[in-house]
């Protein structure tokens, strides 16, 4: 079923009208380009109305791996609740099997071929980590919290309660340097995007991330938006 899918969805688009179109978002390195046992499912742009979003879900099956096929244009306010959805549809389907993930598709522009980010097990939060920790009890020591948010611009600010300066700015290019500096004891980052950012922003700190080879530092499963 890999061999046929990027026909498929080139079929797809094509059959959805002048005003629908799915851009998938680009990468320059994938780690996943191949995956068995499949359906997929659409959050379309449409650019005669840019505020509007429409998830085609219909041949979404439970026991397969999902492919989600999010238009890059459209910001995150747009598309973490059609995410947190579809998570959920599949998590209570009686139909789900265990093995089965979830996979954004992206265009990997070093193999110019399909590559995929997966998500099966992201949380997430349509609030700031900051707002959600007053909340949970786990978040006490905070330590062991680094919070980093994604903020528009191309702005990048990671806050290190234990350190000079309290908020380190940076940006994608110099991101990895500032936490493998960071990467000296067991913390947790948790990562917050402003909810205006596009879906290709999104993805391009996520790459970012997914070539990061800590030793002490851990990702949280648990992602947040903020405005």
């Amino acid at each position: 079923m890999k061999n046929t899918y990027p026909l498929i969805f080139l079929l797809f688009i094509i059959s959805c009208g002048k005003d629908k179109a799915v851009q998938l978002p680009e990468i320059n390195h994938s780690t996943i380009s191949e995956i068995q046992d499949i359906s997929a499912a659409y959050l379309f742009y449409d650019e005669s109305n840019p505020d509007n979003i429409e998830l085609n879900r219909k041949n979404l099956i439970s026991s397969t791996n999902w492919l989600v096929n999010v238009d890059k244009r459209l910001t995150l306010k747009q598309v973490f609740p059609q995410v947190k959805f579809l998570q959920n549809k599949k998590q209570n389907s009686e139909h789900k099997r265990e093995n089965a993930k979830n996979y954004f598709t992206c265009n990997d522009t070093s193999k110019k071929t399909l590559g995929f980010i997966e998500f099966t097990d992201l949380v997430y939060h349509e609030e700031s980590s900051e707002t959600y920790m007053t909340k949970i009890t786990e978040f006490k020591n905070k330590q062991n919290i680094k919070p980093i948010s994604f903020n528009l611009d191309g702005e990048i600010s990671i806050i290190n309660p234990n350190s000079e300066p309290f908020i380190i700015m940076t940006n994608k290019n110099e991101l990895l340097d500032h936490l493998k500096k960071l990467d000296t004891t067991q913390t947790t980052i948790y990562l917050n995007f402003n909810e205006q950012l596009s879906f290709q922003e999104y993805i391009t700190y996520k790459s970012i991330l997914l070539k990061s080879d800590f030793k002490h530092l851990k990702i949280s499963n648990q992602e947040f938006l903020h405005n």
